[in-house]
């Protein structure tokens, strides 16, 4: 990734919530002007859906508040993922354990939960909004943008990148 900053957002399957993040942040980094700084992507805890394209749900909702998804494809975490990207961002508490068994001793502190980056909700888990109705993914993504916001001006701040907007 050399000089770049590592930002991997990670739920279960990789086609509703962590998809979304990574286009939501995408999006931000882009309007802030340092999404050349950044290698950003997302990944499953599980491979139930690896290769698939993001829920239709999840796709139209952010697709309404202008976050392009349909490219992107679902795959599974892997070892080198914990050692290569800088911030590694679960959606919720079961993605944190799987991440934590993963990483290891080593890599233990490096996973964090997403909302840990806003103090707008009292919960730190962002649900899965699988199998539920549209209302559940409207309420992910709120969480997602308000997460990733806080996510973004933390990097900035503490990396002393400048923002352009």
């Amino acid at each position: 990734m050399e000089n770049k900053i590592g930002v991997l957002f990670v739920c279960t399957a990789n086609i509703c919530r962590s998809p979304m993040a990574e286009a939501v942040f995408r999006n931000k980094a882009t309007r802030a002007g340092v999404v050349d700084q950044f290698v950003i992507d997302s990944a499953a805890t599980h491979d139930y859906r690896i290769g698939e394209t993001p829920d239709a749900r999840a796709q139209r909702v952010a697709g309404r508040r202008g976050y392009e998804m349909a490219e992107l494809r679902a795959r599974q975490i892997e070892q080198t993922d914990l050692e290569k990207f800088d911030y590694i961002l679960a959606m919720d508490l079961k993605n944190l354990t799987v991440l934590h068994r993963l990483a290891g001793p080593d890599l233990w502190e490096k996973p964090k939960l997403l909302l840990m980056f806003t103090d707008l909700y009292k919960t730190r888990e962002i649900p899965d909004p699988y199998g539920e109705g549209q209302d559940r993914f409207e309420a992910a993504l709120d969480m997602i943008e308000n997460g990733t916001c806080g996510l973004l001006a933390s990097i900035i701040k503490t990396r002393g990148l400048t923002a352009q907007g």
